[in-house]
Formats: structure tokens, C-alpha cells, sequence
């Protein structure tokens, strides 16, 4: 077997990889009578945003950082969501085919990106508890996800 890309945006084919990745998952979630709350004030640049912020995370161009407010903009807009489990467990199986369809066909690289969806949805499901305004203090800078994990 060759040797995998240093970084997972480059294993994962970059930002327009991540692009049908979010539109696949967003076309079946908009849809789903359990996430479609969730998402109620939902717009076209959602899936922007969305394969911008991947693209960092997986050590690809700080562009989320650098042009859309980091991981601070990030972090507030969950709050106010109130993200219950199952919609995170369900967030996460339409996530999970989402991956298997438009992801290339690596195990590694897809067990890594599933488990930054496991690690990001549980943050995300725990901020959404706090109401909109809330103060999150400094969450540092958005986080970085390799063949290794959290970085």
C-alpha cells in the first residue's frame, strides 16, 4: 500500500471533497423530522461554512479562522440549540453515510473523520445547552484532527 497524504484534507481530496460531503449530508438532514428543528434557520452558505470549517480541522487552509470568526464563531452558533442525545446519534448516522458515500474508500481515513464527528457533536451538543449570548470565555484556537486524533 502507498504511503496516506501527511494530512487528512489531503487524504480526503480537499475542500471540494468536503463540499459534497456537506451537501450529501445536509440534503438527508434537512429532510429528517428529528434534525430538521435543529437546523430551522438553515441557508445555502450553512454548507460553506460547513466544508471550510472541515478543511481546517483536518489540517487544510485557515480560512474559517481567517475569514468566517474561528472557533469562537464556530462555538456560538450552536448556543441556544439545545441538541438533545438522539439528535446527535442521529446527526452522527447520517454523518456515518454521508462519509461511506462520498469519502474515499480508506478505513483509516474514515474512522478518523467519524471520530472527530463523535468527539465535535458532543461539544457542539453541550454548548447548544446554554442559551444564545451566552459568554464561552476563550476557546482557544480551532482545533486540528489527524491520523492520530485530536492534536
Amino acid at each position: 500500500m502507498s504511503e496516506r497524504p501527511g494530512t487528512l484534507y489531503k487524504a480526503i481530496g480537499g475542500v471540494d471533497v468536503l463540499r459534497r460531503l456537506s451537501n450529501t449530508f445536509y440534503d438527508k438532514t434537512l429532510a429528517d423530522p428529528l434534525l430538521a428543528p435543529v437546523f430551522a434557520d438553515f441557508s445555502p452558505t450553512h454548507i460553506e461554512h460547513v466544508a471550510v470549517w472541515l478543511a481546517e480541522i483536518f489540517d487544510g487552509p485557515d480560512d474559517f479562522t481567517g475569514k468566517l470568526g474561528g472557533h469562537q464563531s464556530l462555538l456560538r452558533s450552536h448556543l441556544g440549540l439545545s441538541i438533545t442525545e438522539p439528535q446527535r446519534l442521529r446527526w452522527m448516522e447520517l454523518m456515518t453515510a454521508a462519509v461511506d458515500k462520498e469519502l474515499p474508500d480508506d478505513e483509516l481515513l474514515r474512522r478518523r473523520v467519524l471520530e472527530y464527528f463523535d468527539w465535535g457533536t458532543r461539544i457542539a451538543r453541550d454548548v447548544s445547552a446554554s442559551p444564545a449570548g451566552a459568554d464561552l470565555g476563550d476557546p482557544g484556537p480551532t482545533p486540528r484532527w489527524g491520523w492520530q486524533g485530536l492534536r
